[in-house]
């Protein structure tokens, strides 16, 4: 019997992990990637528990970088709070880790054939019975993988009142050969310092900021240091500073299931950054999706099940995130920002290792191989 054929839309993190689960399971995959080459803009990501777990599942080996412990500080450098390696290890078995974007997209892409992977391809359309357009003709799939990010034309065409919001706050990053640095995040009224060592002696840095949309610099490296000089080794020390608006999915979705159609990642519930869980939770969507859809030859009854798992854990998440976003780094109040400070001061690093426990205790549904499915 031929083996079912999936399309998956989008070749980034989340796109690359649902082609990955499902592919080991059995499946035909094709990945269409609009740009020339599957790679990532130039920054890193955090890899929290779940989604190691996740990544294990899927059998991909990444060169992930788990963090030693860390220090949250106010803006005058004085400690605020502790992370600790051994406090996270001792709660879930696992410690945080860091990746950089590119690698973890290479680490995908080496699980896939490369009869998979097309770039260069600007997909039109996808529709819930599985026919994908794009630019030199039209496939059909049992199953379409929508994971075309935050500004989804797939979600659009499914949900046209859906809308992307501001998440009042912009990030300016950058990428450092600092070997030695050591994880930290620093918060002071309404901006937010990360710092997240990598595997190779580069760092991952950020710096976000609470204010309106749209401001822009013609020199953001020199608006930087003119604002942030203490941290100009870093700064400096980054070929490229990017910056970006970060924005979120203004409403929850009523489903992400359409007969053939999934939507996964930030195309079905793009949440801002401040818990470094939106990748992670696209991540935990691909093995779920990949073992909904392993033993069932119903696509669309799989698709539903998917959507019973994933919608509430990640919409969960996405409000969460939001509230994160309020009380941690978009926090100007002054009296807010002190009572926060009290608060955190008590925290030890075993409370800040429970801290969002939920999240990090999830663990992924385990994923037949083919051979189990014979």
């Amino acid at each position: 019997m031929e083996p079912r054929h999936a399309v998956v839309i989008g070749g980034g993190i989340v796109g690359l992990s649902a082609a990955v689960g499902l592919h080991r399971t059995g499946w035909q995959v094709t990945v269409y990637e609009r740009a020339p080459e599957f790679s990532a803009i130039g920054a890193g990501i955090s890899i929290w528990p779940n989604a190691q777990r996740a990544l294990a599942e899927l059998g991909v080996d990444a060169p992930l970088q788990p963090q030693r412990d860390g220090t949250l500080f106010d803006p005058h450098g004085r400690r605020l709070a502790t992370w600790g390696q051994d406090a996270y290890v001792q709660r879930y078995g696992l410690p945080l880790a860091a990746i950089h974007r590119a690698d973890l997209i290479e680490a995908l892409c080496a699980e896939l054939p490369s009869s998979s992977l097309h770039t260069g391809v600007n997909v039109l359309s996808g529709t819930p019975d599985g026919l994908v357009t794009h630019v030199s003709g039209a496939v059909r799939a049992d199953l379409v993988v929508a994971a075309d990010g935050i500004h989804s034309p797939i979600r659009t065409s499914l949900y046209p009142r859906s809308r992307v919001a501001y998440s009042r706050g912009t990030a300016f990053r950058g990428v450092a050969e600092l070997p030695g640095t050591e994880l930290s995040l620093q918060w002071g009224r309404g901006t937010e310092i990360g710092v997240l060592p990598l595997h190779d002696g580069r760092v991952y840095w950020w710096i976000a900021e609470a204010r309106p949309e749209g401001v822009r610099h013609a020199d953001p490296r020199a608006y930087l240091l003119s604002r942030y000089g203490s941290w100009r080794t870093l700064i400096t020390s980054s070929p490229e500073v990017l910056h970006h608006d970060l924005r979120h999915l203004a409403a929850p979705l009523p489903s992400y299931a359409h007969h053939h159609l999934a939507l996964l990642g930030d195309a079905a519930h793009a949440m801002p950054p401040y818990l470094g869980q939106g990748g992670c939770q696209g991540i935990e969507d691909a093995v779920v999706l990949a073992a909904c859809l392993a033993d069932t030859s119903d696509v669309a009854a799989g698709l539903r099940e998917y959507d019973a798992l994933r919608r509430p854990r990640s919409q969960r998440v996405w409000r969460t995130s939001i509230r994160a976003g309020s009380l941690g780094p978009l926090l100007r109040n002054p009296v807010g920002a002190a009572v926060r400070t009290a608060v955190l001061r008590l925290a030890s690093p075993s409370a800040m290792a429970r801290a969002e426990s939920w999240i990090n205790d999830w663990k992924p549904p385990r994923l037949p191989r083919p051979a189990d499915l014979s």
